[in-house]
């Protein structure tokens, strides 16, 4: 049976806006679609600016000196300490507004038709009521909007750090902005934090790396002296003071989305963007004692930021640094320092995509050759290359494992695989063509056929299964939060809801989206947007979910949005290197 792929890195609808075209080049003005009556929806973004600044510059010109160009009608009344934040907001007609990729159309999501399951809010409703609940958690730093905090909770007692901007956390959110044509918050929180990551950063007595990204960040508002300050955590407020690896992947991503979807370079070719990413790269091509192309990470360094026994060579890491070394080549100049980091980022995506389809991939026939192998081999033709012990594999996974389909495991080191299933890291794969054509249709296969484990009530599973007992106790510690189906362990994730949407659509599957939107949809708003939900289905809100977690909201819109207008995607997604082979299944394994 044939399948249809869709790449859209080099390929948009005939409907939809090119911006490679240079016949539309012509008719835009600074990335926005011009047309008759466009001037209106445009009044409440600003025009990107053409010449090229020091951060210094940059910093003072988009948050001091933006009088010359119209800003967003939205305004802080309270402030964010609070966390009680409102929108003065135009009206925006449901039928006419900013198309995803600039100009006038629909707007995406509000339009979408209703969904067949036993909801108690129609969609409509939905769509209104989650674009408020992210508009009131925009952050403000000198009147001009940077980012979004994790969660607008006012039930919890304690804010701890959910009224942070995180930088993973906004990635979603910039998504549906940028879906929605708006720009200027997404282009603010790229300047700030890359102005953090000059920071000089350091826990205890020892100093972090120079391309260090911030976990986060915190607008303080002094109403007294009327002063904006910025407080940053790099880690050493974290659980467990571990510094965010993916931080700066995520930024690298989000600043080529933010590239193709207003289809200007001029931010991201400004000598401050250009060497952010430089030092972002250094820190991870680096030579040392690796004999791996893999990224060696401690716990706790990604979205699973707590102890879950992910150290070593986590999916999630490895599959957000290709895609961030990825983008970069899209991103970097060839010229100067740039030049020799591009042909070793060339080096190294040959190597690591070799290294994962390789290794990390697991299906019937490779678990089969698994279960087959010997151990103690010494040479050169090994064919247990990492000396697994078969005895280690779970029982549960020779249930778990359809005839049809396949996944990247969790984690690949001496003489250990965890084969737990981490849906970010598998998603991510997808989007960045780390995986395969046929291995990103095996992935969704494994999704549908394992639909009620992974999927449940409530999209979508983190990771797969849960540890309980014994295993529990040591890999997490006693944690807590992480108890089995709750949280990292087991638990359903609403803000996965985005990742999986266009993972359905890049596979020519859009159905599976719809029908995790359908369950989405029965609850998320009537239980006022949790940040994660617990059980084996996913039934339950989760024991410490916080409500309003903003993540679930932007996650649950740019679904919806990709959904109905599937371009969109090609903001976040990367076509297949045609140039690299496709890497056969190794005999190794066999």
């Amino acid at each position: 049976m044939a399948v249809k792929l869709y790449w859209f890195d080099n390929f948009l609808p005939i409907s939809h806006v090119c911006y490679h075209d240079q016949k539309i080049q012509g008719r835009m003005e600074n990335g926005i679609k011009k047309t008759p009556s466009s001037d209106k929806i445009n009044s409440g973004m600003k025009k990107t600016p053409s010449s090229l600044f020091s951060i210094t510059e940059l910093d003072d010109f988009y948050f001091q000196h933006l009088s010359r160009s119209p800003r967003l009608n939205i305004e802080r009344k309270i402030s964010l300490d609070g966390c009680s934040i409102s929108g003065n907001l135009r009206h925006i007609d449901s039928h006419e507004c900013i198309s995803p990729m600039g100009g006038f159309g629909h707007r995406a999501g509000f339009d979408t038709p209703n969904s067949t399951s036993d909801n108690v809010y129609e969609p409509h409703m939905m769509v209104v009521a989650a674009w408020d609940a992210l508009r009131k958690s925009i952050v403000y730093f000198r009147g001009q909007p940077v980012g979004t905090v994790a969660a607008c909770d006012v039930t919890s007692e304690e804010a701890l750090n959910y009224d942070q901007v995180f930088v993973r956390d906004f990635v979603p959110s910039a998504l549906a902005f940028l879906m929605n044509g708006e720009y200027d918050i997404v282009r603010n929180f790229l300047l700030k934090t890359l102005q953090l990551q000059s920071w000089e950063k350091k826990i205890d007595r020892f100093k972090l790396g120079e391309g260090v990204m911030p976990a986060s960040f915190k607008v303080l508002h002094d109403s007294h002296k009327k002063i904006d300050t910025i407080m940053a955590d790099f880690g050493e407020s974290a659980i467990g003071r571990v510094a965010p690896v993916d931080s700066g992947f995520w930024w690298i991503i989000l600043l080529r989305a933010y590239t193709r979807s207003t289809g200007d370079s001029t931010l991201s070719e400004t000598p401050d963007c250009q060497k952010g990413i430089q030092l972002i790269l250094s820190l991870c091509l680096a030579e040392g004692f690796d004999t791996f192309p893999t990224l060696l990470c401690t716990d706790g360094c990604c979205m699973i930021d707590r102890r879950m026994g992910i150290y070593g060579y986590p999916i999630e890491i490895q599959a957000l640094f290709f895609m961030a070394l990825r983008c970069a080549l899209q991103l970097l100049k060839p010229e100067g320092e740039s030049k020799e980091l591009l042909e070793r980022i060339m080096t190294r995506l040959h190597a690591l995509s070799y290294h994962m389809r390789s290794y990390f991939w697991l299906d019937f026939q490779q678990l089969n050759g698994i279960y087959r192998y010997k151990t103690e081999e010494y040479s050169h033709t090994a064919v247990n290359k990492f000396n697994v012990i078969p005895d280690s594999i779970p029982d549960w996974l020779f249930d778990f494992m359809p005839n049809r389909g396949g996944y990247f495991i969790g984690n690949v080191s001496p003489a250990r695989m965890d084969f737990r299933w981490f849906a970010l890291g598998n998603c991510i794969a997808i989007l960045a063509s780390l995986a395969t054509p046929e291995q990103s249709i095996a992935i969704m296969d494994l999704i549908e056929e394992r639909w009620e484990e992974l999927v449940g009530e409530m999209p979508l599973k983190a990771c797969f299964p849960a540890i309980d007992g014994h295993e529990w106790t040591s890999v997490t510690g006693c944690d807590p939060k992480n108890t089995r189906w709750s949280y990292h362990n087991g638990g359903s994730w609403p803000v996965l809801l985005w990742l999986l949407t266009a993972a359905s659509i890049k596979t020519g599957r859009p159905h599976i989206a719809k029908k995790a939107i359908d369950l989405a949809e029965r609850r998320l708003l009537k239980d006022g947007w949790p940040e994660y939900y617990d059980g084996k289905l996913g039934r339950y809100i989760g024991k410490q979910s916080r409500k309003y977690q903003t993540w679930s909201i932007a996650g649950y819109l740019v679904a919806k949005m990709m959904l109905e207008d599937p371009s969109n995607l090609g903001m976040i997604s990367l076509e297949e290197d045609r140039e690299k082979p496709v890497v056969k299944r190794s005999s190794s394994w066999s």
